[in-house]
């Protein structure tokens, strides 16, 4: 048996950040706190927003301090605005950064104890505020999922509250506030989106319902990120790359990750490394681990990337769709390695005992030990 979970409402193509206002007041909103960063202030993005939310009646208060890898204070201090203002509705407008932040703000506003202290599955009995996620990067895919991943100060570990209840009530992917992000960040967001998809297409909880959106997300990322990294005003990539992340975003959120996620989870923890980047510099590392489990799905991934296969063993055209993420991380000027990154070594022991706790460990098609996270991290090096 398997579930299937989503948005009761996603909103997708240009312009359509402008609905935002109306969803608003269709959910009932009187007063909205809008959660987001210091880049949308910047870029005028928010203002433009905001004018679209109250045009339709509705108040806004405005939380801009998420980080990048928000953190259980973010939470709190996003609690402390929403509960003083008396608000009743929570619009996130960012990328994960904020979706995940937000959610987390409406955890801790309809439960008695910390964020930190609901870290697992299903471990939430009440109903969140209405959330309305307005997404500006094509890679996370935080709109349209159950997972809420906060980073704990105390330990300096990610968690993630997975729940059907951090499910935002409507998602709005509008590739026009998508065009002003510049080429690194569009790389690690796209590179982003592909691990979503390859990840849960080889993972232990793939289902037929998970694989054509995978399938799809894939062969979209394959076609447009190069294009969307280097033509960032080219609208046509920019929304192919939205489809990508939300398809890839369905698939993940129903079938579940690997140790990309979980390994990912602890450079960004530990190190505050960009989620996106970390998932990207591993991606091939650990693919390389899993191969042996899943060789005619990663020939699958080969073909899907273009790459002739004609002739060639199931395992030698399994390996050409390792060599097939190299070329594109290498092409989008995704970092080459750990070391470029500053990582040290010494970190790799404790990563790695965290990473198997991540709740995406378990989906990983191939179970492995400590010993073989830490080799891992080194061949990532």
């Amino acid at each position: 048996m398997y579930d299937f979970l989503m948005p009761p409402v996603n909103l997708l193509g240009p312009g359509t950040a402008k609905e935002a206002g109306k969803r608003c007041k269709l959910l009932g909103a009187k007063k909205a706190l809008v959660v987001t960063d210091d880049g949308m202030v910047k870029s005028g993005i928010l203002d433009e927003v905001k004018g679209y939310i109250e045009k339709e009646g509705v108040e806004t208060v405005v939380f801009k301090d998420v980080e990048p890898n928000p953190k259980d204070k973010d939470v709190e201090a996003g609690l402390k605005v929403y509960q003083d203002e008396n608000c009743d509705t929570i619009v996130t407008l960012g990328g994960g950064s904020a979706h995940d932040c937000g959610k987390g703000i409406g955890i801790v506003a309809t439960h008695p104890k910390k964020i930190t202290e609901y870290a697992g599955i299903e471990t939430l009995e009440n109903a969140l505020p209405p959330i309305v996620s307005i997404n500006t990067t094509a890679g996370t895919a935080s709109e349209v999922t159950r997972h809420c991943v906060i980073t704990n100060t105390d330990t300096d570990v990610k968690f993630v509250v997975v729940s059907w209840r951090n499910l935002p009530s409507v998602s709005i992917n509008d590739p026009e506030l998508m065009t002003s992000k510049p080429p690194a960040l569009t790389a690690a967001t796209g590179m982003d989106a592909l691990t979503h998809a390859l990840e849960t297409y080889v993972s232990l909880g793939a289902n037929p319902v998970t694989d054509a959106q995978a399938i799809q997300s894939m062969k979209l990322v394959s076609d447009w990120l190069r294009t969307a990294v280097y033509e960032g005003n080219n609208i046509e990539a920019r929304e192919n790359m939205a489809y990508a992340s939300l398809l890839a975003g369905m698939a993940f959120n129903n079938g579940g990750l690997g140790y990309v996620h979980a390994m990912a989870h602890q450079l960004g923890g530990l190190l505050d490394m960009p989620h996106g980047v970390a998932n990207a510099v591993l991606l091939p590392h650990v693919e390389r681990f899993n191969l042996s489990a899943k060789p005619e799905r990663f020939a699958d991934i080969a073909q899907i990337f273009g790459e002739d296969i004609t002739g060639l063993s199931t395992r030698a055209a399994a390996e050409k769709a390792i060599e097939a993420i190299e070329q594109l991380s290498k092409d989008i000027g995704i970092p080459s390695g750990l070391a470029e990154l500053n990582v040290d070594k010494k970190h790799f022991d404790k990563m790695a005992e965290a990473a198997l706790q991540d709740g995406n460990a378990f989906t990983n098609p191939i179970q492995g030990t400590k010993e073989d996270v830490v080799k891992i991290f080194e061949n990532a090096m």
